[in-house]
């Protein structure tokens, strides 16, 4: 699911392609939908953070973890190896998109799927109040929660 109109949490409803105004004038032709997420939990008194992560030729990325809110990301170079918890594993080429609700689900893998180019993404996280943007997960919670996790392709 790595082209524009195609991106991806199923479970929680994603769909978008398309322009915003195909037959107006210019400003309206200007903006393109790459994606729109439904529903989203917001937490209340979250702020928003968006970050740029630049992968080298293939990094991992970040370890599994959790975000306290929606994360909604855009890959501007190379392609992003994306799993959460519950779906397949897949991969997210330049000028797509992704998506992620926040809040229990596992995010397993953000990195470079890439091994000879680098990989950049922007990412914008809603954050709740005194929750940290990011929270790893340990061995413990991976082990207990591993019937959760989608089969792997290669494992």
């Amino acid at each position: 699911m790595s082209e524009n109109s195609q991106h991806a949490h199923g479970a929680h409803g994603a769909h978008g392609g398309g322009t915003v105004g195909e037959d107006g004038p210019s400003w309206t032709r200007a903006a393109k939908m790459l994606q729109d997420a439904s529903p989203i939990t917001i937490p209340d008194g979250a702020s928003a953070m968006t970050i740029h992560v630049q992968w080298e030729p293939g990094d991992p990325g970040t370890p599994p973890h959790r975000h306290s809110g929606p994360a909604f990301g855009y890959v501007i170079k190379g392609a992003v190896r994306f799993e959460l918890e519950g779906e397949p594993e897949r991969v997210v080429e330049a000028g797509g998109t992704f998506w992620e609700p926040g809040g229990d689900p596992i995010h397993y893998q953000d990195g470079n799927a890439l091994s000879d180019e680098r990989t950049e993404f922007v990412v914008t996280m809603m954050c709740a109040p005194g929750k940290p943007m990011l929270e790893l997960v340990d061995e413990e919670e991976l082990d207990r929660r591993a019937h959760l996790r989608a089969p792997r392709p290669h494992a």
